[in-house]
């Protein structure tokens, strides 16, 4: 009888999706919507960089709860570029309040904009909500049930302000230039660069990174290639829920290995971002062990259970994880490389990171807790600019919700699960 039921629920809720390509019955009862945008176009050359803020983008707009964010580059038929002719640097999106009158804000000497940020632990160098690089077609961002991040709250921003979101879209036209990965690592001598976007000298031990492949910089391209202009879009899809009482809120951290204040006695966080590996020793190679490990420490503001968390890394990346005070381990996100040349499977570049979905109330962290975060690379050659961020989702524990057995979950037509008060009664 158990079972009769259960087929006809899930006949019902298959036929749900036939007439809804842009929405879908959540089978916690909820309307479950998506929407697809695309970003403004950037124009791009053979070797020429693109790193542009975009203010005001399409967004979903009201109380809504955030579950997930997907992108992708794709040009202006609505083709995906391969990461080997455009890479993908990074994309970032945020929340901002801005002011529902300039003038009158100028007037009073408060800013047009202020930012909205995660809840740590480096919100004032990675304050986005989402955000991800080469790995994009292939992470997931969803964030799982009953969970979601909110947005759209009227109660949040300051009076005489509103919400509204920015995008930030590195791009770099690797099309005929004469080193792939060094352009992508953004090696300062390929891009003939000694000052970077703010006229401000660079050191001379600084030998790649953000700051020498800014906005309009050139990287070197191989003597006599031609290549045309394209116009390039960031593709992106958004799927929401309306916010309610069902919803669990999440908050977001972000924690960066380069952050070495706790390590030097800081209380301060300084995350600086990106970092430098340098290529194995010799006596390192002979023992095949050429694996670079750098190691950081971040408190984490407020405990809960993290019911999501994956990382980020650039060419050269293995993978990463999180660790508790105790040093368990709270998740691991492991990197997958192409093996082609089609875009999503592009040889050379990681395509996606592995990312964790712990079962609700497994996995907790406690208020003031110290985290440990791990970046492994390849130490082979060396790599510039590299970065190892681990972004996590955590439910504060008088929001978890009461229910923790799993759901029983199905990949077809899509990814979908049911909740655990129907599971529970198959």
């Amino acid at each position: 009888m158990k079972m009769a039921v259960f087929l006809v629920l899930l006949t019902t809720f298959l036929s749900a999706f036939a007439p809804l390509p842009s929405e879908a019955l959540n089978v916690r009862g909820h309307l479950l919507k998506s929407k697809t945008f695309l970003s403004p176009p950037f124009v791009l050359r053979p070797g020429s960089v693109s790193n542009k803020y975009y203010l005001d983008i399409e967004f979903p707009r009201g109380h809504l709860a955030l579950k997930s964010f997907d992108a992708e580059v794709v040009d202006e038929h609505g083709v995906p570029v391969p990461l080997h002719e455009t890479y993908l640097h990074h994309w970032v999106v945020e929340p901002y309040y801005a002011a529902k009158n300039h003038g009158t804000a100028d007037v009073q000497k408060l800013p047009r904009i202020i930012l909205a940020r995660n809840s740590g632990v480096c919100k004032h160098t990675l304050g986005q909500y989402y955000g991800l690089g080469s790995e994009t077609r292939h992470t997931a961002t969803w964030v799982p049930d009953p969970y979601g991040i909110e947005i759209g709250n009227p109660e949040r921003p300051p009076e005489g302000y509103e919400e509204k979101w920015l995008l930030n879209v590195h791009a770099i036209d690797t099309r005929g230039v004469a080193d792939k990965l060094g352009c992508t690592e953004c090696r300062c001598d390929l891009y003939n660069v000694t000052i970077d976007e703010y006229g401000r000298s660079i050191g001379k031990n600084y030998t790649g990174g953000l700051y020498c492949c800014y906005d309009q910089t050139q990287c070197k391209v191989k003597e006599g290639f031609n290549g045309e202009a394209r116009k390039l879009f960031l593709r992106y899809t958004v799927t929401w829920l309306d916010w309610s009482d069902a919803v669990v809120p999440v908050k977001i951290y972000i924690f960066d290995v380069t952050d070495a204040a706790l390590l030097e006695g800081r209380s301060e966080p300084a995350c600086k971002v990106e970092y430098q590996v340098e290529e194995c020793s010799s006596e390192n190679r002979a023992k095949n062990d050429c694996v670079d490990v750098k190691v950081a420490k971040e408190v984490l503001p407020r405990g809960g259970d993290i019911v999501f968390g994956v990382a980020h890394q650039h060419s050269g990346g293995i993978g990463a994880s999180l660790h508790g005070e105790d040093g368990r381990l709270l998740c691991e996100s492991m990197a997958t490389y192409g093996k082609g040349k089609e875009a999503g499977n592009e040889a050379g570049y990681i395509v996606g990171m592995s990312t964790c979905y712990p079962k609700p109330g497994t996995v907790k962290v406690r208020d003031g807790e110290v985290l440990t975060v791990v970046s492994n690379y390849s130490s082979e050659r060396q790599h510039t600019g590299v970065m190892g961020l681990f972004y996590i989702l955590v439910a504060e524990e008088e929001q978890r919700p009461a229910i923790n057995k799993p759901a029983l979950c199905f990949s077809f037509p899509v990814s979908w699960c049911l909740p655990a008060w129907l599971s529970s009664n198959l």
